[in-house]
């Protein structure tokens, strides 16, 4: 678990009877978690960003990992991007999140959402929302809504992927210019070739192009 805070949601993953670990940046917390603290529930007191998550799991012997959280609304996405880094090899990675970041991961190709991450994403995980969750759930009461979405990896494509994500990036630069200015700097002929395979001209934008394509894109390119 990533951020147990006062450990709401621990209470309720400890009722499963399954190993927790759980990552809380913020020592205030302590006097809340340590009463759920025993032999299968551990509460690691460190930065999810900085700690080292293979020492963590290394002494625990498990079948399938998942990861949930309730993320600080402004590090949803360096959060995310270590966890694809980590190659940790999760089942699922069920998280709530801002609503309007929950909709940007759900978008699909055409939608003023779509961008970098929804591409990313949709390369490693099946994206599925759960439920929508009013701000007025919470005390204090924030100022946004929360939605609570689903990642469940699946295989990934064999390409290179730093090439993929570099194509994906130059191809939402600015998301206003088409494709053929965002790319200006790749083989314009092969690139209008692919595009048209797919049905689309250099004169779309990245929003119109699905995961098919990116990855077509940064193969052939």
């Amino acid at each position: 678990e990533i951020g147990p805070g006062n450990g709401a949601l621990t209470k309720e993953l400890k009722k499963l009877n399954t190993q927790i670990i759980a990552f809380e940046i913020d020592k205030d917390t302590e006097p809340y978690l340590k009463m759920l603290v025993n032999e299968r529930t551990k509460i690691i007191y460190e930065d999810f960003l900085l700690t080292d998550i293979y020492q963590h799991l290394s002494n625990i012997k498990y079948n399938n990992l998942f990861i949930v959280g309730n993320l600080p609304y402004y590090i949803t996405t360096p959060i995310i991007n270590r966890i694809i880094g980590l190659n940790l090899n999760e089942s699922t990675l069920t998280i709530m999140v801002q609503k309007e970041v929950g909709e940007r991961f759900l978008a699909k190709p055409h939608q003023k959402e779509y961008g970098y991450i929804t591409v990313i994403l949709n390369y490693w995980y099946k994206v599925e929302k759960i439920i929508d969750v009013s701000k007025n759930n919470f005390y204090p009461v924030p100022k946004v809504d929360s939605m609570v979405v689903k990642l469940t990896r699946k295989n990934t494509p064999n390409i290179n992927y730093e090439k993929f994500t570099k194509t994906v990036k130059d191809s939402f630069q600015f998301k206003r210019k088409n494709i053929k200015n965002n790319l200006k700097y790749y083989n314009q002929k092969q690139l209008e070739n692919i595009l048209n395979k797919h049905n689309l001209t250099l004169s779309n934008r990245a929003e119109d192009l699905d995961l098919d394509t990116f990855i077509d894109l940064s193969k052939n390119l």
